[in-house]
């Protein structure tokens, strides 16, 4: 057996060597020689890999967690490959383990996750590697749903987009497959992906080896440190650029032990880009994509690409979660109160009064702006669930060397990796950029408390390490720094200062610029800063009479690009804007937000007998009287309402006009 382990890891290691160009190769092995030497990171994978004993007790710890931990999937992709490197040297020990799990989702487990993208392909592919090797029983749809999955990928890429934190968990998945399959479509598909994964990483990083970028899911702690993370391993292999790693990562280690070939991957990356990235589909066109899937199947791809109480899938997510036991889960803990009150029937109409939050979870199709010059990146997501609530999106980063610039809305910490990592804004900008300039505009919509969980704080703040910085220098609004042959200007929306960072409180909007360059571009940082102090900016709020909406509007003009945008608002949902009068809104409502009292202005009726109608956002009434309209406001008493948005009504005899408003706590 001892001699027949030796043999199968000589023809690993032959095809291993022979499948990429030498200079990876060396830093390949380099890579592994060294992280066994520091004895650190996922030291058993290569133990394995290399045809030593591995550590006993770190295995029987990895063992230990398996059957409570709510991310256990993240330890049996490991102890899978170990299987699989290890030739049997192991299996006494780690299948019984592994058998003791579900692989899929399952009634009353509340713990783990079977439904996000990484998550469901090292569920899947460590469930169909077992069943190929040790012939484990596996459900009659885990081929299909497998293979989908796998297409999906290759035709319309990762809908945790540009993850720092959850990509090198679905690249581990399917490097297990690609080294392991026996299924010749599977094995094909799985490699195919995992090099797009690999490129997708790549397109963002830029000459320092640094990877900041734009992300559909991640979290602010990826944002803090250029190097020592675990996808820095996976971009040092592939490029030898940044820190040489000491000791491994994960992902490092299950791409240091694969046969992946990655030449490809390799000579993707580019030191200039300037382009428009699209990727993904519609959240209607996932309808089709996945309509061969079982019921259950189904709603788990609507998850996957963030589908959950959309109100075009909120009836199936309901119902699954009825049927599944899983109110309880810890993945759906946020929206838990509205369990006694929702059904599959009510929760479409519920999920449209709570759209703020209801919607912007989706991440299935997105374009991304991206420019890249050396080592300056500056990338955004245009048009993306502007207003609403944002869920581990990060929509607009710039990145000068090895230091991370952007905003994010929301309570603002001194320590940025304190921010709530599941809700990074609490509203999302809207982001145009031309080029190496981005224009950020915030304007939050009204939100209500229903689900128990207040989206109120909606501060802007700019994360900005001045320390990280040769120069920095602030001229009015703007603060510039330079890193080396890199520059960053930010025009501010005010001086404020919230936690020790530059932020803005959100009364109605707010607009910030961020401008990235270097000395092949402009040459000098004097020059740089010179073309910042002759930028001219302007913003203003105003009612398109032809479209009936409120209207924020920004543009900037710096060397020679400008970026605009006009965000309109219909009259009817708009709130919170001050300094504009709607003429032909019939009635306009004030202070709002409100706090104890609430004046109507109904002078535009002319005496006329009208009814008031106050509903909260779920559609119960809490206020109605019958008044003849004077030039006198009406004033309502709102001390008793709790806090959240309502929608304020005033019918006539032939028409009804309808404002919403916030009352705050």
């Amino acid at each position: 057996m001892k001699h027949f382990a030796t043999l199968a890891l000589v023809i690993f290691s032959f095809f291993q060597t022979n499948a990429n160009n030498a200079t990876y190769e060396q830093r390949r092995l380099a890579f592994v020689d060294s992280s066994l030497a520091y004895n650190t990171g996922s030291l058993i994978i290569l133990q394995s890999y290399k045809g030593v004993p591995v550590d006993s007790v770190l295995l029987t710890n990895k063992l230990n967690l398996i059957a409570a931990k709510e991310t256990s999937d993240f330890d049996i992709i490991e102890l899978v490959r170990i299987l699989f490197l290890s030739n049997g040297a192991y299996d006494s020990k780690i299948l019984p383990v592994l058998y003791g799990v579900p692989y899929w989702i399952n009634n009353y487990d509340t713990v783990r996750n079977y439904w996000s993208e990484n998550h469901m392909i090292m569920w899947m592919s460590s469930d169909w590697l077992l069943h190929e090797k040790y012939n484990k029983t596996i459900d009659a749809n885990l081929r299909n749903r497998l293979v989908h999955y796998l297409e999906l990928k290759n035709q319309y890429g990762f809908y945790e987009f540009f993850s720092s934190t959850y990509s090198p968990y679905s690249l581990s998945g399917l490097l297990n497959l690609a080294d392991f399959a026996q299924d010749a479509q599977i094995k094909g598909l799985a490699i195919k992906a995992a090099q797009r994964l690999l490129k997708e990483l790549l397109r963002l990083t830029n000459d320092k080896g640094v990877f900041f970028p734009v992300a559909g899911r991640n979290y602010p702690g990826k944002y803090e440190s250029a190097y020592g993370q675990n996808h820095n391993n996976l971009i040092y292999l592939l490029t030898g650029m940044g820190n040489p790693p000491y000791g491994s990562s994960a992902s490092g280690s299950f791409l240091a032990s694969s046969t992946l070939s990655v030449d490809t991957v390799i000579s993707s990356w580019q030191p200039d880009l300037d382009t428009l990235y699209s990727f993904g589909h519609t959240l209607d066109s996932g309808f089709v994509l996945n309509s061969g899937m079982s019921p259950v199947d189904k709603t788990v791809f609507q998850f996957s690409s963030g589908g959950y109480f959309h109100p075009a899938v909120v009836s199936e997510t309901v119902q699954l979660l009825v049927d599944s036991n899983m109110w309880n889960h810890v993945d759906f803990e946020l929206l838990k109160p509205l369990s006694t009150i929702i059904t599959p029937q009510s929760a479409p109409a519920l999920s449209e009064a709570l759209s703020y939050i209801s919607k912007s979870s989706v991440i299935s199709g997105q374009s991304v702006n991206i420019f890249k010059h050396h080592s300056v990146t500056l990338a955004s997501i245009p048009d993306f669930w502007k207003g609403k609530v944002g869920f581990q999106q990060y929509t607009c980063m710039a990145n000068v060397g090895t230091t991370a610039v952007y905003t994010a809305s929301g309570e603002v910490f001194q320590d940025w990796q304190d921010r709530n990592t599941n809700n990074g804004n609490v509203h999302l900008p809207q982001v145009k950029q031309k080029k190496n300039v981005a224009l950020l505009m915030y304007r939050p919509e009204p939100v209500s408390e229903v689900t128990g969980v207040t989206f109120n704080n909606k501060d802007v703040a700019l994360h900005f390490k001045a320390q990280d910085f040769d120069e920095v220098r602030n001229d009015s609004l703007w603060i510039l720094g330079r890193q080396g042959n890199g520059y960053v200007a930010v025009r501010r929306n005010c001086l404020d200062s919230i936690a020790g960072n530059a932020g803005c409180p959100t009364v109605d909007g707010q607009t910030w610029v961020i401008m990235v360059g270097d000395s092949l571009m402009y040459g000098s940082f004097n020059n740089f800063e010179t073309l910042i102090q002759q930028s001219q900016f302007e913003t203003r709020w105003y009612i398109d009479s032809l479209t009936n909406e409120y209207v924020y509007y920004s543009k900037i003009t710096v060397d020679t690009t400008t970026v605009e945008y006009a965000w309109g608002v219909d009259t009817s949902t708009a709130t919170g804007i001050k300094n504009v009068t709607a003429k032909n809104s019939m009635f306009s409502v004030y202070p709002n937000p409100a706090n104890n009292v609430l004046n109507l202005d109904l002078s535009a009726f002319d005496n006329q007998p009208v009814t008031i109608k106050v509903l909260n956002m779920l559609g119960q009434q809490v206020y109605t009287e019958k008044v003849n309209a004077t030039a006198s406001p009406k004033t309502i008493k709102t001390d008793n309402w709790a806090a959240g948005v309502y929608l304020v009504t005033v019918e006539t005899a032939q028409q009804r006009y309808t404002q919403k408003v916030v009352r705050e706590k």
